[in-house]
């Protein structure tokens, strides 16, 4: 065999660059997208386990800040419920000086005078879709002696100390389970 025989079967392979590992192919641009997308995803996943984890309850050191919408969402019987169908993380509040972020409503009052007594709710507009109102949604707010509480449209910040403890009418209907000695209520500026 001659050599021009033996160089014929010997392919020839096209020039290859050699390749780059996977950081150094990385642009400024294919950043720029993962991060949105880490936010896009990260940001509700960790509002999300938050809650789930705290349970709608942060600690602040001096207060708590409770979460109504997450203080509200669980079943209790409307009538025959005790103290034992409210939750423990919720039950272990009794006593403590709270924040809790909410609208509202102020039945038994009307014009611009002081409060003595209010409702609040986490929303009232979205409060209670999935059927009737539950005790369970709303905070009965009791003024304490010396503060001074006037009505916001707006939602707003309250502190107070939280009491647990089922109260029921004439009916025997559950009225409220959740009630605040209110110290300071403060609009929230949009």
């Amino acid at each position: 065999m001659s050599s021009a025989t033996s160089s014929s079967q010997t392919l020839s392979r096209p020039y290859q660059a050699p390749r780059r590992n996977w950081l150094a192919r990385i642009n400024w641009r294919i950043a720029v997208f993962g991060a949105v997308v880490l936010m896009l995803v990260g940001v509700p996943f960790y509002i999300w386990a938050d809650e789930v984890i705290t349970g709608g309850i942060h600690n602040h050191g001096s207060y708590k800040e409770v979460d109504l919408k997450a203080m509200s969402s669980f079943d209790m019987d409307q009538i025959n419920g005790t103290m034992q169908d409210i939750p423990q993380k919720f039950r272990a509040l009794e006593g403590q000086k709270v924040l809790m972020i909410g609208e509202m409503w102020a039945p038994q009052e009307a014009g611009e005078g002081k409060l003595s007594y209010f409702v609040l709710v986490y929303s009232k507009t979205k409060c209670c879709f999935n059927g009737p109102p539950l005790a369970q949604h709303f905070v009965d707010g009791n003024v304490a002696p010396g503060a001074e509480v006037y009505y916001y449209e707006t939602p707003v910040n309250v502190w107070g100390t939280v009491h647990i403890y089922v109260r029921k009418d004439a009916e025997g209907v559950i009225k409220s389970i959740y009630h605040v000695d209110v110290e300071k209520v403060e609009p929230i500026e949009n």
